[in-house]
């Protein structure tokens, strides 16, 4: 499928987040998640396409104020080079003064303002797919699938993603926000982009995880 013009949408989305990092600041909320536990989780499952034994390349497409590099932290990854792709410039800055701040801070991490990553042994993408606003699903389905295309063209070794789940009870959804068919993205992936595809959807939250890992 090619990928198509979804200038417009990028914008929309770049705005959305803008404003809620305006309202909230360098927290959660201020990427549109409810705290720090469910956003631990989500690294948690996410991360779990890394093979951090060996050196690594990782793109985190959508990176928000660079959240992800608290948890690699965490982890204590260090022979690793992030690149953080965000559309929202407001984003990106307080990414790389989040970042300047960190202690020990590893001279090859890197943010653009750009939805288009570079080639890298991983991308992980967390919330990329939520926000949809006030788009209809098969557009916004499109939108999901283009960036697919994207991660799978620029990762080498793999690449993981969340989305919401369309099996959340029906009074906790909300409708600027997109429920993606788990099986549906799962069969797309293990038909398009690797043999080995785990969907993880057993984690606590209304949503699913798919890791995509390519053989070498």
């Amino acid at each position: 499928m090619a990928v198509t013009n979804n200038n417009a949408i990028l914008t929309e989305v770049s705005q959305y987040y803008s404003e809620k990092l305006a309202q909230f600041g360098q927290h959660p909320q201020g990427v549109d998640w409810n705290g720090e536990q469910s956003q631990l989780i989500r690294f948690e499952q996410l991360c779990k396409i890394i093979s951090p034994n060996s050196g690594f390349s990782v793109n985190d497409l959508g990176c928000g104020y660079g959240a992800l590099l608290d948890y690699f932290s965490q982890q204590s990854y260090t022979q690793f080079s992030y690149a953080g792709y965000d559309v929202s410039e407001t984003m990106i800055e307080a990414a790389k003064q989040r970042a300047s701040l960190s202690p020990g801070k590893p001279p090859n991490i890197k943010f653009y303002v750009s939805a288009a990553p570079d080639a890298a042994d991983y991308t992980i993408a967390s919330g990329l797919f939520n926000v949809r606003g006030q788009r209809e699903d098969e557009q916004w389905l499109t939108y999901i699938y283009d960036s697919l295309e994207q991660m799978d063209v620029c990762s080498e070794r793999g690449f993981a993603f969340n989305c919401l789940t369309s099996y959340s009870d029906e009074d906790k959804k909300r409708d600027y926000l997109y429920y993606a068919d788990p099986l549906q993205i799962f069969d797309r992936c293990k038909k398009k982009y690797a043999k080995d595809v785990a969907l993880l959807h057993d984690y606590g939250l209304y949503e699913f995880t798919i890791i995509v890992r390519k053989k070498l």
